[in-house]
């Protein structure tokens, strides 16, 4: 048993420095976009505020191609944050928790954003489960990614049920909607990084959350069926 350790911790820190080496080299590269993209957009604000004020009707058409440009700046700048996210996934800052108090807490704070949404979230928490060595803040954004693709797939509302549970000494957390659900091929290609169903995606969104889990030592799993919803499954090794 100790033998196995000792040959595991060499692969771990190798691991590590490699994502260390590639968020740093992420980091970077989103800084050097993110300088000229700021400058871009206050330009166009600028820009935008003078051609509002002009009488010239020409001039004042501009404006929805100004707007255009400065909405695609956006995108661009929420691109580069889910790329720093997903770069960053395997960075872990471990703590031993409850992973039903961090999924509450959770619900608690997204909950007013899915009523906006005509989305109900319906907790179903094991009490008494053993706890978890984790990075909260990490697994807090996979269950932001989850919940997010959860709710594009209902335009309409529907619900979003959390569960809790324990299963062959592993810690499982379901994420299960009421959605339009993933034909097969689209499912086969989920976890592709740039791969998106969704107009404007970036397709990092369900990477990244396969990336974080991976990195904790866990799985993550996807059932679902067209017009009859989806069933996201995280599982996570219990804390030693």
């Amino acid at each position: 048993m100790h033998g196995n350790d000792s040959r595991d911790v060499p692969k771990r820190r190798d691991l590590a420095a490699e994502y260390t080496e590639f968020a740093q080299l992420a980091g970077g590269l989103a800084h050097e976009i993110r300088n000229p993209l700021s400058t871009i957009r206050m330009n166009l604000e600028l820009l935008s505020e003078d051609v509002e004020e002009s009488d010239d009707p020409r001039l004042r058409r501009m404006t929805r191609k100004l707007d255009r440009i400065r909405n695609e700046c956006l995108h661009l700048e929420e691109i580069l944050t889910a790329f720093l996210q997903f770069a960053r996934a395997g960075e872990l800052q471990l703590e031993t928790i409850e992973i039903g108090d961090l999924v509450q807490d959770f619900i608690d704070i997204y909950r007013p954003q899915a009523e906006r949404q005509r989305v109900t979230l319906i907790p179903h928490l094991a009490a008494n489960l053993p706890p978890v060595q984790i990075d909260p803040r990490l697994i807090r954004q996979v269950l932001t990614n989850l919940t997010l693709n959860a709710e594009q797939a209902m335009p309409d509302g529907g619900q979003i049920e959390f569960q809790t549970f324990s299963s062959n000494g592993q810690v499982c957390l379901a994420l299960i909607d009421t959605g339009k659900g993933i034909s097969e091929a689209a499912r086969a290609k989920l976890f592709d990084v740039f791969f998106s169903t969704k107009p404007g995606g970036s397709g990092l969104g369900l990477p990244t959350a396969r990336k974080i889990v991976e990195a904790h030592g866990g799985t993550i799993t996807c059932e679902s069926e067209p017009g009859k919803g989806t069933r996201f499954v995280v599982t996570l090794p219990a804390a030693e």
